[in-house]
């Protein structure tokens, strides 16, 4: 070989290892620009991700959206500001028994078991009409969401007629239905329609169940919510009649039996 060959084989392979160098740099900075780009992409995704869950964190739940609605869908069959006022019974009953329950509530339960049929009977032969009060300050404690459902769920019953209410009332607080106290089955829209299923009026009834499943009168069992509130009563179940509490004999607790709520009642019938 001749010596022009051998430098010119080690001139090219001197320019081959020089482009092979100048494409690795390409290659090493190309890499360093993704790799930069992916990271800044990640860093916007972490901190887009922590600002969604911060704006979704401050958004107000349903039902605090409901409390604070300003426009509020009252129930037919009801009076006074957003409908708060429900009073169920013949308006020739000179009597009115006020009536504070939260759907949850399981004394509430023990007492439409035990003395709903009578207060019924009572109110359909004229003997006094009901003012119905709803709460729902065992969601607030049990962290739950039921008694706002249910409350929610009777003003779709009312709206439907004051008999299918009372019917609807019925069953929920029934020994079939009422679930245990810690047990927040009210929440679900299709229990509360399992419910119905059991009240004539409600059974198949297409208009109650999309005002159910709508949260329709939601904003309205707020406002019934916020009216207990400001009642002054602090438990469940509370009857009152003429601003008396009705009370078993010989303590402060409500009348649980029939012989204890005719016991009770009769004393403020007379005044």
């Amino acid at each position: 070989m001749s010596k022009r060959n051998t430098q010119a084989n080690k001139a090219a392979a001197r320019e081959r290892l020089r482009e092979e160098r100048e494409r690795q740099a390409k290659k090493d900075k190309t890499r360093r620009q993704v790799v930069v780009a992916v990271s800044a992409v990640a860093a916007l995704a972490v901190v887009g991700g922590i600002s969604f869950a911060i704006v979704q964190s401050n958004k107000p739940s349903v039902w605090e959206a409901a409390a604070d609605a300003k426009n509020v869908t009252a129930p037919k069959n009801t009076e006074g500001t957003d409908g708060t006022t429900v009073v169920v019974g013949k308006p020739e009953a000179k009597k009115t028994l006020e009536l504070y329950e939260d759907s949850r509530c399981p004394v509430c339960a023990t007492f439409e078991q035990g003395v709903g049929a009578t207060v019924a009977k009572d109110v359909a032969d004229g003997k006094y009409k009901i003012k119905y009060v709803g709460a729902t300050f065992i969601d607030n404690a049990d962290q739950g969401e039921g008694s706002k459902n249910a409350l929610s769920a009777l003003g779709a019953a009312l709206n439907v007629s004051p008999d299918a209410f009372l019917k609807y009332k019925e069953a929920l607080y029934s020994t079939k239905f009422h679930p245990e106290e810690s047990q927040d089955k009210f929440a679900k829209d299709s229990y509360l329609l399992e419910v119905a299923d059991s009240v004539p009026a409600l059974k198949g009834n297409a208009e109650f169940k999309k005002n159910v499943e709508d949260g329709t009168f939601d904003a309205w069992a707020m406002k019934m919510s916020k009216a207990f509130d400001k009642s002054g009563v602090t438990g469940t179940p509370t009857l009152k009649m003429d601003g008396k509490t009705l009370t078993a004999e010989g303590s402060d607790n409500p009348p649980l039996t029939v012989d204890q709520f005719n016991a009770s009642l009769a004393k403020v019938m007379k005044g």
